[in-house]
């Protein structure tokens, strides 16, 4: 792999249909198609890809598509993602032709990790391009006549020649309903002139065919010897779930999308959770092992979390402000400052999601998903669907004491004002962790067949409801901080004193009903039966 490059690649969003058509068929007047007006201009290229892979083709099973491409007027590297019914391609510079560029490699490392990538495939193509414009002169389309030789390069590829038509949006319509529309009646379009679906989805794939079958698979895809019914199936399907979330994920964090950082956060925290929260069905020095990796992973995340909620709490709070008492020079340390600390927080997530332990952690939780440590007596046992009920029950029923647990502890402390605010405030988070983990164990349960549906939702209510309270108990710990640097530089700090009673404020909303919300976690609870 390349040293780190900071470059960003062009980002492209891919949307096209692929048709199948014989030597022998005419290219029809393209001026036919609907919303076509003239043909701009026509080229011919001689294009030559080669694809890249693990051994084990991660990237193609993920749908993904890594090549180098010489020829034509967007020669280079091509990653191509999935984007719901399109596909976004980022695109780099050969520089040097035999090194994949860092910036691509970093959008595939969650699932590339340490394997190496290495030539699977070679696609020459003679292609006759056609651009397509509309009535008002911009181009909407290009149609492409694809004359396609190539070659598997697995053990037992073989060469395959074929010829297929594409008709990709430009970037004037890709993604507008315009373009959705002319996609589907140029469809219909071509094979009235004698094209047909194509049966395969890429170039790729037609080039290795069989051969694709030979390669070993993927950790995470190698399927445990577990009865499906049984509790650890339950549980390593739960578990499955969140590993593809932290996968998918990863590259979103790196790129700061809205939200990925708490999305990968939640996923980190609730694979924890299920491994604590089931201990009994799985065993082993492993799962400690992996809970602290994912403790730490999601202690990094939360830094940034936590600085991303306040900046939007306390910007909100500035922006909603009548008083005309928060001065510019707070409001202004407010958004600077809050933004600066996101973005020192982000980079040591790029820097966490680059290093070895957090890719070792990524393996440790495939080998995992691919030879789960079931419990001795678990597996001897091989309980029956209903016992299997029963033991996840079990398990649940732990979860929900706990719950029960820290809320009478809730009820006994925190109006008692001899005690620290933190310290009372703390047996309410401690609320909200139990009942996080029982709602994640419910999800769980509800894969054998529990009836906990009910419970998952309760818990998400109280997990919410609790969660604005905490984030206001954030808010306001960070405002003192703001405060106090304010203060050592001999500014007036009453806009932050306004602002931390505003939070109190919202804390104290946030509680209400609180007890209501706890009894229907109870009564969700008193309705499932093993």
């Amino acid at each position: 792999m390349s040293e780190n490059n900071h470059d960003t690649p062009r980002d492209v969003l891919e949307v096209e249909a692929k048709l199948a058509v014989d030597e022998a068929t005419a290219v029809p007047d393209l001026t036919e198609l609907p919303g076509v007006e003239s043909v701009l201009d026509s080229v011919e290229h001689h294009l030559s890809a080669i694809y890249f892979d693990t051994p084990d083709l991660r990237l193609t099973r993920a749908k993904i598509t890594l090549r180098r491409r010489t020829g034509g007027a967007d020669d280079g590297w091509h990653l191509k993602l999935p984007a719901g019914s399109a596909r976004r391609e980022l695109r780099a510079p050969l520089q040097e032709p035999t090194q994949i560029p860092e910036e691509l490699l970093a959008n595939v490392r969650a699932i590339v990790r340490t394997a190496e990538l290495s030539p699977i495939a070679q696609v020459d193509n003679y292609r006759v391009e056609s651009a397509l414009g509309s009535p008002t002169g911009e181009k909407v389309a290009e149609f492409c006549d694809d004359h396609v030789t190539a070659w598997s390069l697995l053990p037992g590829g073989e060469r395959t020649s074929w010829r297929e038509w594409e008709l990709e949006l430009s970037e004037f319509t890709a993604g507008t309903e315009e373009g959705e529309a002319l996609l589907s009646r140029a469809t219909s379009f071509l094979i009235a002139a004698g094209a047909r679906k194509s049966d395969s989805p890429s170039k790729l794939a037609t080039a290795l065919g069989s051969s694709a079958e030979s390669a070993p698979l993927p950790p995470h895809l190698r399927a445990p010897e577990l009865d499906p019914d049984s509790p650890a199936a339950a549980v390593v399907s739960a578990l499955r779930t969140q590993r593809d979330s932290i996968v998918s994920w990863e590259p979103r964090v790196r790129a700061d999308e809205w939200d990925s950082v708490h999305q990968l956060r939640v996923s980190t925290r609730e694979m924890r959770s299920l491994l604590e929260t089931f201990e009994g069905i799985l065993e082993g020095e492993q799962l400690s092992h992996l809970e602290d990796e994912l403790k730490e992973t999601a202690a990094v995340l939360g830094v940034a979390r936590d600085a991303e909620v306040v900046e939007e709490r306390l910007l909100a709070l500035v922006d909603s402000d009548e008083s005309g008492l928060v001065d510019a020079t707070a409001a202004a340390h407010i958004a600077e400052d809050m933004r600066a600390e996101y973005r020192r927080a982000h980079e040591d997530i790029v820097e966490m999601l680059d290093s070895p332990r957090f890719l070792r952690l990524l393996d440790e939780i495939d080998a995992l998903l691919a030879h789960p440590p079931v419990a001795t007596h678990a597996a001897e046992d091989a309980p029956e669907g209903g016992e299997s009920r029963e033991i996840l029950y079990e398990h649940l029923e732990r979860g929900f004491k706990k719950v029960k647990k820290r809320h009478k502890k809730v009820l006994e402390h925190y109006n008692d004002t001899s005690l620290d605010l933190h310290e009372r405030e703390d047996y309410v988070h401690d609320v909200r962790k139990a009942a996080k983990k029982l709602r994640y164990a419910s999800v769980a349960a509800e894969g054998a067949g529990l009836k906990a549906r009910r419970l998952t939702k309760a818990c998400k209510a109280l997990q919410s409801q609790l969660g604005d309270f905490q984030d206001a108990v954030t808010s306001r710990d960070r405002i003192e901080r703001l405060a106090a640097a304010a203060r050592e530089r001999g500014e007036d700090t009453f806009a932050y004193g306004l602002l931390y009673q505003r939070e109190m404020d919202r804390g104290a909303r946030a509680l209400e009903g609180y007890e209501k919300t706890v009894s229907e976690v109870a009564k969700a609870f008193s309705k499932i039966k093993p």
